[in-house]
């Protein structure tokens, strides 16, 4: 049944089809960025397919590519009870059409996608941050953001208001052996230099 999916959605879509991959009982669909507001409407008025429900999504961060970001659409056809992934390769700076005119839904998802990695998509009606604080800078789910963020917040007493501080780190940073405490560690503890006196 999966199988019969994949060759219709290959066949519907044409050249727009990039790419396909069976895994775990869901079909994922590549598709170039220019055209995935096109196969998501294919994808959703096909009598055969009706992916009617836009789930989520979301971005992926691969760093080392050039281009670096994924940007997935989770789709689920209630009638036909399946699932399909769309997937589009973007780097940095390339917008993402909105898919705000096909699912309304789409709206908040991709100012989540902007707000955490910086995806922009063009087109969108209002394309602003949503998690994150007035003035936040960076895109915290971006695998190159640091883990401690640049600013902490905090409530202050005396000012009795919220305060933005650079960064602390009271503890010094440690090296840890991951070695287990039955089996002795390979090198001299501190300490263990009196016991063979």
């Amino acid at each position: 049944m999966l199988q019969d999916l994949a060759r219709h959605v290959a066949a519907l879509l044409g050249p727009q089809c990039l790419g396909q991959k069976l895994a775990l009982g869901e079909l994922t669909v590549v598709g170039p960025v220019a055209s995935v507001v096109s196969i998501l409407r294919l994808l959703r008025d096909d009598p055969q397919c009706q992916f009617e429900q836009l789930i989520d999504l979301c971005g992926v961060d691969y760093p080392e590519r050039d281009r670096r970001f994924d940007v997935v659409y989770h789709l689920l056809s209630p009638r036909k009870n399946q699932r399909l992934r769309v997937k589009c390769e973007i780097d940095e700076t390339t917008p993402v059409p909105s898919a705000v005119e096909l699912f309304a839904c789409a709206n908040w998802y991709e100012r989540e996608a902007y707000d955490m990695y910086g995806i922009l998509f063009s087109g969108h009606p209002d394309l602003r941050r949503i998690l994150t604080d007035y003035g936040f800078q960076g895109f915290p789910l971006r695998k190159d953001f640091p883990l401690t963020g640049y600013d902490e917040v905090r409530y202050d007493d005396a000012q009795e208001r919220v305060v933005y501080e650079p960064v602390r780190l009271p503890q010094e940073f440690r090296s840890f052996d991951f070695m287990s405490p039955w089996e002795g560690a390979e090198y001299v503890l501190p300490g263990d230099e009196k016991a063979k006196q």
